[in-house]
């Protein structure tokens, strides 16, 4: 798997630590499925919500909150002639705004972070990597992820 054997199955880390081409190669090398959101464009919780949901074909009952996202994310299937069946997941750009700062995209990051636990459970990998866009600016301000490096035991 290359590129994807480094990194633990379930996990949520910083996109500033990889090569986002390489990750998408690597992605499709392992027949997992891609899913890729830019919030270039987003400043607000309701945006960030209407980015995921149109880069994930989310259906269209998806209410836009936390909950609603974290049963659609653990509805999605990877595909299902996978050998080794997994999604890798791009968060590019999330805002960092007075509309959606920290606290707001922990709380995000940590639906990922349980719908890592679930896929863990169903022995499919489900990886997140993340950028946060720097308020005002379109440069990308990477954190530490919230409560360590991934998921999973």
């Amino acid at each position: 798997m290359g590129t994807l054997s480094n990194i633990p199955p379930q996990a949520v880390l910083p996109l500033s630590a990889y090569d986002r081409d390489a990750l998408a190669r690597a992605a499709e090398r392992a027949d997992q499925r891609l899913l890729r959101a830019d919030f270039a464009r987003a400043t607000d919780k309701r945006g960030v919500m209407a980015a995921i949901a149109e880069a994930f074909s989310l259906p269209a009952h998806f209410g836009h909150n936390l909950d609603a996202l974290y049963d659609c994310v653990t509805d999605l299937r990877p595909r299902g002639e996978a050998e080794q069946p997994g999604f890798l997941v791009i968060l590019e750009n999330l805002p960092d705004t007075a509309a959606f700062g920290r606290e707001q995209r922990d709380a995000l990051l940590d639906v990922f972070r349980d719908a890592a636990d679930f896929f863990f459970d169903r022995k499919t990998a489900f990886r997140v990597f993340y950028s946060v866009r720097a308020e005002g600016t379109g440069r990308r301000a990477a954190g530490p992820p919230r409560r360590g490096q991934g998921n999973g035991p």
